[in-house]
């Protein structure tokens, strides 16, 4: 049985926001981005999805786009997080002026051309502080004038069952013409946050077995040089580079975590709590709280995309780096199937056949 409702995904990635839109109830029509190895893990799992390598600015002609001859306003959702890093709090150099930026105004031209009956833009939170916030506001109001109401919050995915504090800006605009507006948020999950535990610790301890190894291809992790073996055997779980002793420390960490910042890396996660945010060099505990919560090691692949909530046999394409990207820039499947049953419902709403 065919979809009702048919969404394009926009800088699609490995799939994380098509795949939780998909578990909702949606169609996916066709999904783009220009990371080749992204598009690559996407076909290995959907091959029945229109996944190519393209560029928003060029995606109007590209012949897969065409051939979906979509009109104006026909279109029911078109979703997408344009690359962040050019807001992000973890840069400490940049402007508004980052070429990244320039994306969501790309964005705002595909909506144009379509315009859908709902949008979804992701990003990161900080998208709405001083570096970004001029050009969202004028995002927001190109939207406004084109009809759309823009409902507009920052989610923490820990409350929709994801095991990990990521907080999100989502803005999701509503086509309002002549229409009363439908769209609510979802409800957060009501029962205990997941953690770390229940969403890991059944993996087989590393080194694998060779058996293992071909059962878990992902679940590996990078030694670790003599210095950081002595530093990760030296926490506990939980703890982080501003608990180590001081003969343990890097030069560059020796000044007081309140002034330099970056208190959590070196650090171990909690088997007890959610993971922190997994980003894409969340292989590495140098890089962050990424240590395993009792081996002593920085958590594999595999762990990482069961806590960004990706099935266990989701296959993903690429060197270790790759994987690693396509894993940490990701929209949590489980985050975008809440968002995508609150469209649908809104849809419905509206628009019931």
């Amino acid at each position: 049985m065919m979809s009702k409702y048919k969404v394009i995904d926009a800088f699609c990635g490995a799939g994380g926001l098509s795949l939780g839109l998909k578990n909702a109830g949606f169609e996916i029509v066709l999904s783009f981005d220009l990371d080749n190895k992204a598009i690559e893990t996407i076909k290995q799992n959907a091959p029945e999805h229109k996944s190519i390598v393209c560029d928003v600015k060029s995606i109007r002609d590209h012949t897969e786009f065409k051939a979906l001859s979509l009109k104006k306003g026909e279109l029911d959702l078109l979703a997408g997080g344009p690359p962040c890093q050019g807001f992000s709090i973890q840069r400490t150099v940049g402007s508004d002026h980052d070429d990244r930026n320039l994306l969501i105004d790309d964005y705002g031209d595909l909506i144009r051309a379509l315009l859908p009956k709902f949008f979804l833009l992701e990003n990161v939170p900080s998208i709405g502080g001083k570096r970004g916030k001029a050009i969202l506001e004028k995002f927001k109001a190109d939207m406004t004038k084109l009809g759309y109401l823009c409902h507009e919050q920052i989610i923490d995915a820990q409350d929709y069952g994801v095991p990990q504090r990521r907080k999100r800006y989502i803005l999701v605009g509503e086509f309002t013409t002549n229409a009363k507006p439908s769209f609510a948020w979802p409800q957060k999950v009501s029962s205990p946050k997941m953690t770390v535990r229940e969403t890991i610790a059944h993996l087989p301890e590393l080194p694998l077995s060779s058996q293992d190894m071909v059962k878990y291809p992902l679940h590996r992790a990078d030694k670790l040089s003599e210095i950081n073996k002595l530093r990760i055997s030296f926490l506990k779980e939980g703890q982080s580079r501003k608990d180590l002793p001081d003969e343990l420390l890097a030069e560059c960490h020796k000044i007081s975590a309140d002034i330099i910042g970056h208190r959590n890396v070196y650090g171990r996660m909690s088997w007890d709590d959610v993971a922190p945010t997994i980003t894409a060099k969340f292989d590495s505990f140098t890089r962050g709280k990424f240590g395993h919560p009792s081996q002593n090691r920085s958590i594999s692949l595999l762990e990482g995309a069961l806590l960004q909530t990706f099935p266990k046999d989701y296959l993903f394409i690429g060197n270790k780096v790759e994987i690693a990207r396509q894993i940490g820039n990701a929209v949590p499947p489980l985050l975008s199937y809440h968002l995508g049953l609150s469209i649908i419902h809104a849809l419905d709403i509206k628009y019931a056949i």
